[in-house]
């Protein structure tokens, strides 16, 4: 990322609107390097909470959104340009998109990228006491055998956007209304259900701290305001 990073926080903001601020983004920073005399765009964080939504990913198989059960409540679902597969998003789940300018440190790879990005919940997750991993087959980050956080990432032209879903005290019988990441035999966990309970404040302060390392960050700009986006 760039040295200088802007970052918005949204308390609850939908996921339609969030992809569109990312595309508008991606937009701007492919604009804002096109020639001489452009100007910069610096890369951006954005941390939020969506409203409940089961997203399907590029790769995901519309049958793993499964029939209504009697005691899970019915869930939108819509389609993501995102890499991975179905995952669920609400509230009490930490997401937190990173829009970043690949190209000037030659890191195209999706897998160098996504590597980042569970290095840094990995990090964020030790500052509470949780020993996490990596999955040798699959993305994301476990604890045990149980999924703490989904990934997901999309590079347009050089350009990530997307990013992780950490589950800090999400309601995780909703997750029984897909098959997560297209593992019907991972169970997913959240920090609550560790025992670590954690307020949302406390965690994007570490989130953006672990970041700040994983990714070299300079400086953190103040906070954009946000506006009523839903």
């Amino acid at each position: 990322m760039t040295p200088d990073v802007q970052w918005r926080r949204y308390d609850l903001l939908d996921y339609g609107a969030a992809l569109q601020l990312q595309r508008e983004r991606v937009a701007a920073i492919l604009a804002g390097s096109g020639g001489e005399g452009a100007a910069a765009v610096t890369d951006q964080l954005l941390l939020l909470e969506h409203p409940s939504v089961y997203t399907i990913g590029r790769s995901g198989r519309r049958q793993d959104v499964l029939p209504p059960l009697a005691d899970v409540p019915v869930v939108p679902v819509v389609e993501s340009d995102r890499g991975g597969q179905v995952t669920y998003h609400g509230p009490g789940q930490l997401v937190v998109y990173v829009i970043c300018d690949l190209r000037p440190h030659a890191l195209t790879s999706v897998r160098r990228h996504v590597f980042r990005l569970e290095e840094t919940v990995i990090q964020t997750l030790a500052l509470f006491g949780v020993m996490a991993r990596r999955h040798l087959r699959h993305p994301g980050v476990w604890v045990g055998d149980a999924k703490i956080a989904a990934l997901g990432v999309r590079i347009d032209r050089g350009v990530a956007y997307h990013g992780f879903a950490l589950n800090r005290a999400p309601d995780l019988n909703l997750f029984r209304g897909i098959v997560p990441c297209g593992l019907p035999h991972h169970p997913v966990t959240s920090l609550a259900d560790l025992g670590v309970p954690v307020d949302r404040h406390t965690l994007e302060m570490q989130v953006l701290h672990a970041l700040r390392a994983v990714f070299d960050i300079h400086t953190l700009l103040p906070p954009l305001p946000t506006e009523a986006r839903l």
